[in-house]
């Protein structure tokens, strides 16, 4: 019996070790950082030991030292983000699980020992060791449904990567121009403070009316509340994209430029854009993975399901009381006699209609994006224009010939200020949209799923000439009142 069992391992052992995977999640993680870089040109890193850990968080302050820049976030967020780190271990298990499905389950072993009521006294003993082969025949099948599904986990994981870029962009120049609005409402607060003031000491001199000078306090209240609303949002902000890095403690204290980067020269035309969006999406190739895991799946069990479910080989040993023993071959079946695999492929082939529709249906979702985030794009960028060539430059004109009349004692001091603050306000809706032109292209990567190729289109408006800046005109000790 020692021998046969022995045999019975030996041919064994080679079918169950080949071709089986390995349980590193490595290679699947070099691939999926390839992927990524191709999409993003930022690198992502799986954090699994304490040692890569602490060499995250020095490049991380690298990183911080300098002033953020939405490409800088990214980065950060790509080696930082918690919830991240969480997906990425998807690709461990999804690794384990392919490994796994190489593998032919293992050989079952009994054993029973029976003793005489009567002479002989001698214990009759039997053993025996089967396989299930059926295993093996499904086993190359089953391989290359577990490689599907593992694909379809990176391009999944992929996706949530290119959300995260596209959330850690939109936040950034949320902050960035929260900051920079922050600085155009204090310049209003400065302007309306100061005629709060002049009103004040008019009123108390009695040359204005008590309407007009609670005018003006409620003006300047009304700008005090602007800024503490504008300061909150601010730290609300800030607070939204240090969630978003995995930032705590000291490494909140970044700083960014103090405006959003220039709007591009060129702009990217529609043409190709939803082609691209369908060859590069990664959630739209998973989606297609997944159909064809399915597809593989009810292929397999097709082929497979009348077969009998089980089919074990072995070997078999028994000693009879009287010292003979007994051994030989045995077989295992069962039989597909009340269960023929009806129901399995009945609901894999509903499974596979109803992925195929949802990759329809993300396919038509994925051009209408497209299309909605370059036309919020075009539309941002040409209001952005329309200030930067006609609005901003009108009111900066306005202000500089009501400083001449003012000059001229022609216009009041309110009049001057009123005239700055609306130049103020203006840049303020400026720096707004100037931030959702970026917050769009941001979007439209997104629903690309990776970089933009080159622009290729030219703005229809020249670009402006620089910007004449006005400082916020100080009330004389007397004014002439008009």
């Amino acid at each position: 019996m020692t021998f046969k069992i022995a045999a019975t391992c030996a041919a064994l052992i080679p079918l169950t070790f080949a071709g089986c995977a390995s349980v590193d999640p490595q290679p699947a993680f070099v691939d999926l950082q390839k992927n990524i870089s191709a999409r993003t040109g930022q690198r992502v890193e799986w954090v699994r030991d304490a040692k890569a850990d602490a060499e995250m968080q020095r490049a991380i302050r690298v990183l911080l030292r300098e002033e953020l820049t939405a490409d800088s976030a990214v980065q950060i967020a790509l080696m930082n983000n918690r919830s991240l780190q969480a997906t990425l271990a998807e690709i461990g298990i999804s690794q384990a699980d392919f490994a796994q499905a190489t593998r032919l389950r293992n050989p079952e072993f009994a054993a029973s020992v029976r003793f005489p009521d009567a002479a002989p006294r001698t214990a009759n003993t039997e053993f025996s060791l089967v396989q299930d082969f059926l295993d093996l025949l499904i086993l190359p099948l089953r391989k290359k449904v577990a490689m599907q599904e593992l694909e379809q986990t990176k391009l999944r994981v992929t996706d949530e990567v290119l959300h995260l870029v596209a959330e850690v962009k939109t936040a950034f120049y949320n902050a960035q121009a929260r900051q920079q609005l922050v600085g155009r409402l204090q310049l209003i607060l400065e302007i309306n403070e100061a005629a709060a003031e002049l009103a004040k000491k008019q009123f108390e001199a009695g040359t204005i009316k008590e309407l007009d000078f609670v005018n003006q306090q409620v003006t300047y209240n009304h700008s005090k509340r602007d800024v503490t609303h504008a300061q909150m949002q601010l730290r609300a902000d800030r607070e939204r994209l240090n969630r978003l890095l995995g930032l705590w403690g000291a490494d909140t204290q970044w700083n960014t430029a103090e405006k959003l980067p220039p709007i591009p020269k060129k702009e990217i035309a529609l043409e190709s854009l939803e082609s691209l969006a369908l060859e590069q999406r990664a959630d739209l190739a998973a989606a297609r993975k997944q159909v064809e895991a399915i597809s593989r799946a009810l292929t397999l069990t097709r082929n497979t399901r009348f077969l009998p479910t089980g089919v074990k080989l072995g070997v078999n040993t028994e000693r009879e009381p009287d010292r003979t023993r007994v051994t030989g071959p045995t077989l295992d079946l069962e039989l597909p006699i009340f269960d023929q695999g009806q129901p399995r492929v009945a609901r894999l082939v509903a499974q596979r209609l109803q992925a195929q529709a949802q990759l329809d249906a993300m396919t038509v979702n994925a051009r209408s994006e497209v299309r909605e985030a370059h036309a919020l794009l075009l539309a941002n960028r040409e209001l952005a224009d329309s200030y930067r060539t006609v609005l901003l430059p009108q009111r900066v004109k306005i202000l500089e010939l009501t400083l001449q009349q003012y000059n001229f004692m022609l216009l009041g001091i309110y009049d001057l200020l009123l005239a700055k603050q609306h130049e103020a306000e203006a840049e303020r809706d400026y720096v707004e949209v100037w931030r959702d032109y970026w917050i769009a292209r941001a979007e439209l990567e997104r629903a690309v799923g990776g970089k933009l190729p080159a622009p290729t289109v030219e703005p229809k408006k020249q670009q402006p000439k620089e910007e004449k800046k006005e400082e916020t005109p100080k009330p004389p000790e007397h004014q002439h009142h008009h």
